[in-house]
């Protein structure tokens, strides 16, 4: 641990020695070398075991050592808005990501699909290549010609499970920030209530989310392989569900640290940080509700 006297906050702080870094790599490393044994059916999902593990032990280790530093008063004010500036651009990074995937949802449904149905230059799409291909949505895609109309799977209906995780989801993001308000009042009781609810809102998306995904597969046909619908479906939805998963346990472990006595109503960016990353992925959940399930 680098020096534990009250920092200069004239300077700037320069970190100490880590290892962390390059065990970091070595997890990742060991990771890719499980997916790839998988993905070539060199080995089976045991493959990524030691990547997991070396991973979770990872974010173990670091994210103790940056909380025991902060919490000997090592950081600087620079520190703190290094922290601030590097949330805001991991979160900039996730919009431009899950960006990339409506982008994808939007060129296939609005320009590829009527495209293959025949509008614009019809002798090299509709006429020659798909010639009873439909241009309806949701579409099982050209190598299954005829579209919605003589598609193998069904759709999952908005009034439903999606809808109930739309509002426990906002419920969440409505916990969190009476939590967040409870914090800068120094009321830490209402605080402890509000963040567990958030969290145990988080994990019960999640659950839903599964069940859905198993109704998905066994009774409505639909799959990650069924075309584009079902290719943009599942990287969309799955690609949420994760980022909700990661979310919760950030709150999880930030709730810990709640009853560890850990934050003051001035100094709290670790839960701030947090609430961020949730509000983040309450917004990106009401882009998929709207576009992916209601239109």
């Amino acid at each position: 641990m680098a020096n534990a006297h009250a920092p200069d906050t004239s300077h700037y702080y320069v970190p100490h020695d880590s290892a962390w870094p390059i065990r970091g790599s070595v997890a990742l490393f060991a990771l890719m070398l499980g997916a790839i044994s998988y993905f070539n059916d060199w080995a089976g999902g045991w493959s990524f075991a030691p990547g997991v593990v070396l991973l979770a032990y990872m974010f173990f280790g670091w994210f103790s050592t940056v909380i025991g530093e902060n919490q000997h008063g090592i950081y600087n004010d620079q520190v703190d808005r290094s922290f601030r500036m590097g949330m805001m651009w991991f979160i900039f990074s996730e919009v431009m990501f899950f960006a990339a995937f409506f982008g994808a949802l939007f060129y296939a449904r609005t320009l590829s699909v009527p495209w293959l149905a025949g509008q614009g230059v019809k002798v090299f799409t509709n006429f020659l290549l798909w010639p009873k291909f439909e241009g309806a949505w949701p579409t099982n895609g050209p190598a299954h010609v005829g579209g919605h109309a003589d598609s193998t799977f069904e759709t999952i209906a908005a009034i439903g499970l999606p809808a109930i995780n739309t509002a426990i989801l906002l419920t969440s993001g409505l916990t969190i920030t009476i939590a967040h308000h409870a914090l800068r009042a120094g009321k830490r009781g209402t605080l402890t209530v509000f963040l567990a609810l958030t969290f145990l809102l988080g994990f019960t998306f999640v659950g839903l989310q599964a069940h859905e995904y198993g109704e998905a597969y066994k009774d409505l046909g639909l799959k990650l392989s069924t075309g584009i619908y079902g290719s943009t479906f599942f990287m969309l939805t799955g690609f949420h569900g994760l980022h909700v998963t990661v979310g919760a346990i950030m709150l999880l472990v930030i709730w810990l640290r709640v009853l560890r006595g850990h934050f003051t109503p001035k100094k709290h960016f670790a839960f701030e940080a947090v609430a961020w990353y949730w509000h983040f992925v309450d917004v990106v959940w009401l882009g998929l509700f709207i576009f992916v399930y209601w239109l």
